[in-house]
């Protein structure tokens, strides 16, 4: 056979392969579910943001800064020791975080709190044994406290949505569908919060933000839709000025404030 016959059989049978893999979601192809409308700079923004009437919050992996939301001014940062910690829920005044010892083992994690007067980082809940992986989001909603313990790599399909109550006994938990898990790559959840009757949940480094409602039935969660944002995943939060969400952009360092698109 000629080479450059061989040549342009090679090429079709190489088109046809990947034709029929599995692709990642791409954000440019989804429907655009939120958009930026503005955003503050701020070196600490890399885990993730959270928001009330005055200030914006940047969370870095050791600190939790404080930014003036009118001016972007910096007013403060946390003390109180941390290793890891994630995203964070602003409830009844103050700041829970998600945190956990990442990447080392066993696993361990807890709710940190933050008091948002005084800047003091400290311990609310700390899980006895952490069955289920990495604390990566805490939020309350429903009367319960809503965990997501986060796994990695191969095991990350076992990432799941824990419910507990206020005594922080297990009331359930929701594993996540595949047409997520799949999308995550060797990374995990990051961020995710109750809206309208959904989770909304970010990932590692994508621009988009899974739909999801508890199952009628069963044990793994409903994926409704998946869109795209201006957050390249990481932690997200509730704006309780504009209605909205923040997030950040870890790589240019900034805290991103979002509407639902029109």
């Amino acid at each position: 056979m000629p080479f450059s016959l061989r040549l342009i059989l090679s090429c079709v049978c190489l088109a046809i392969c990947l034709s029929q893999s599995s692709p990642s979601v791409l954000a440019e192809e989804l429907p655009v579910g939120w958009v930026e409308t503005r955003f503050v700079p701020a070196p600490e923004a890399r885990q993730a943001a959270a928001a009330d009437q005055r200030s914006v919050y940047a969370i870095d992996s050791r600190v939790v800064a404080r930014y003036d939301r009118k001016t972007g001014k910096k007013t403060g940062a946390s003390s109180g020791e941390a290793q890891h910690l994630n995203s964070g829920f602003i409830h009844q005044g103050r700041l829970y975080a998600a945190h956990s010892n990442f990447p080392k083992t066993p696993e361990q994690s807890e709710v940190k709190v933050l008091d948002l007067n005084t800047l003091e980082l400290a311990t609310f809940h700390r899980f006895q044994e952490s069955p289920h992986g990495s604390l990566t989001v805490v939020v309350f909603d429903q009367d319960s406290w809503w965990c997501v313990f986060a796994r990695y790599g191969a095991d990350n399909s076992q990432t799941m949505l824990v419910r507990f109550d206020e005594h922080w006994q297990e009331q359930g938990c929701w594993t996540f569908p595949p047409s997520v898990i799949s999308d995550l790559g060797k990374m995990s959840i990051s961020g995710g919060i109750w809206r309208q009757g959904e989770f909304l949940t970010t990932g590692h480094d994508k621009p988009v933000i899974y739909r999801l409602r508890l199952p009628e039935q069963g044990t793994i969660l409903q994926h409704v839709g998946t869109v795209s944002t201006p957050f390249p995943g990481q932690g997200i939060a509730a704006d309780p000025v504009t209605g909205g969400l923040v997030g950040v952009n870890r790589k240019e360092h900034r805290v991103i404030f979002a509407r639902p698109e029109r």
